[in-house]
């Protein structure tokens, strides 16, 4: 369920990207910011925004994906 929970907090901060008017600091974005952020700032330092959009979600949602395949199994 972590692995679950985690690839649809990415999915949303994806999302989130496309409005950057919002304040990730402030609820209810924040609940989606504070466990996403530690994941996504460093693979920011290796792989830089592209074009101006922000791809490091997009690869967590994919290196999340792929453990959940491995230890469970398809779903």
């Amino acid at each position: 369920p972590l692995l679950a929970v985690m690839t649809l907090l990415f999915i949303f901060r994806i999302i989130l990207t496309w409005y950057p008017q919002a304040d990730l600091s402030r609820l209810p974005f924040s609940l989606v910011a504070f466990p996403t952020e530690p994941f996504l700032a460093p693979t920011r330092k290796v792989i830089p925004p592209l074009g101006g959009v922000d791809i490091s979600p997009i690869i967590w949602v994919g290196i999340f994906s792929l453990l959940r395949e491995i230890l469970l199994g398809q779903q």
